[in-house]
């Protein structure tokens, strides 16, 4: 899928910076999530503060998307995303100097985590700005695999909470962001072709475009999905299934590596077959897999397993969507990077929202995976309405991409 005109093509060094950005950010974007069995048994949580909790940072970050979005048309994606790593580095050496330990301070802190989820919208503009059409999905899905953070956030996290206190761990997060930051700063480039920064009412008016609406859902429920379930899995095993946070963590991080590993694949996938193809049949096996996960199967090994498949199709959903909005939006991709991811992390906060709700008012978490099973769904609906028109139209005019 690498081939050397791809390589040729672009700008190495920036897209491997945008991913080791993005990496680093999505770690610490859901440390909450991987602390959430020990924070939860410190400060005596109930499970809908459990599931608010891990939501925050999901929330903030869908938030800031759309401002970072904004923010890499006006002054760059290089700049944008530098002011985003010193406020989250910061954020971060504050609380372990604070010893920050009281629920209050926790949200204040994933506040500040929201920044690093925005990070979306700035590495892939840097790497997509300098990669060609037939390209975009493969760049795309490069940089956008630097989700595969939320696996160092599971895997390590409760193990240093356990040798070290949870607060400490904040400490420690913020030297490998320190080390991105250096790399980031001395490698990433912006592309030199930068559209011109647009007036405030253009950057509201692509929600004139009903596309840029279908995009929104689209992602609401495939990334929403992926990062709901990345930083609530630490959290379910531990309470379904009685296994300890480091033993959760370890579940969780299989699941999320799953999920990370295809998104290169689910992006260079569309390259070859179409987007709108990819994503239809993701959505459906997303859909059956948590449908099957919401009856609680009778042991966390086979849960581990669906699991793995679900996360995997939201993984490549994620890749496919972002072969697709490049194609549709090239003018716009700051602007429709920052919307749409804004909406995929406002999918996740849903989903990590609902399932805490959910399993405080009705003792179980089956409500909250089904309800966003019927979204995954409502996705695939909206791809059948809509795939003729894609392809007769914009699609039809693009020389060198499948959608």
């Amino acid at each position: 899928m690498i081939s050397k005109e791809f390589l040729k093509a672009g700008h190495a060094p920036t897209l491997f910076s945008a991913f080791l950005y993005f990496d680093m950010s999505f770690m610490v974007w859901v440390l909450l999530g991987a602390l959430g069995v020990q924070i939860a048994a410190d400060l005596g949580l109930t499970p809908a503060e459990k599931g608010f909790m891990v939501a925050v940072p999901i929330l903030t970050g869908a938030l800031l998307r759309m401002v970072s979005g904004v923010l890499v048309d006006r002054i760059g994606p290089k700049m944008t995303g530098a002011i985003s790593q010193m406020i989250v580095i910061a954020g971060l050496l504050l609380a372990w100097l604070l010893n920050v330990n009281s629920y209050e301070g926790i949200l204040a802190l994933g506040v500040v985590l929201g920044v690093a989820g925005s990070s979306f919208a700035v590495a892939l503009p840097l790497a997509s700005r300098w990669y060609p059409p037939q390209y975009q999905g493969i760049a795309l899905g490069i940089a956008g695999a630097g989700n595969s953070g939320t696996v160092f956030a599971s895997l390590f996290a409760p193990s240093l909470a356990k040798a070290f206190g949870w607060s400490t761990v904040f400490g420690l997060a913020a030297i490998p962001l320190i080390i991105a930051f250096v790399i980031y700063m001395l490698f990433a480039k912006d592309a030199p072709d930068q559209p011109a920064p647009k007036k405030l009412e253009q950057y509201l008016s692509i929600l004139k475009e009903p596309d840029a609406w279908w995009f929104m859902l689209f992602y609401g429920v495939s990334f929403g999905g992926f990062v709901g379930l990345s930083s609530s899995l630490n959290i379910y095993f531990n309470v379904e299934y009685g296994l300890g946070p480091v033993i959760a963590g370890f579940f969780t991080a299989a699941c999320v590596f799953a999920g990370s590993l295809v998104r290169p694949i689910g992006g260079g996938l569309a390259d070859k077959i179409g987007g709108i193809r990819t994503l239809s049949i993701m959505y459906v096996v997303a859909a059956i897999a948590l449908v099957i996960m919401s009856v609680k199967l009778p042991s966390a090994y086979a849960t581990l397993g669906v699991l793995i498949v679900g996360m995997s199709a939201l993984g490549m959903a994620n890749g496919a969507v972002f072969q697709l909005v490049p194609q549709r939006f090239r003018n716009e991709i700051g602007v429709m990077t920052g919307l749409v991811g804004m909406f995929g992390g406002i999918g996740g906060f849903y989903l990590a929202a609902s399932l805490g709700v959910s399993k405080q008012a009705l003792g179980s978490y089956q409500p909250g995976l089904i309800g966003f099973a019927v979204l995954a769904v409502i996705a695939f609906g909206g791809l059948t309405l809509i795939k003729r028109r894609w392809r007769t139209t914009w699609g039809a005019a693009i020389a060198d991409a499948r959608i």
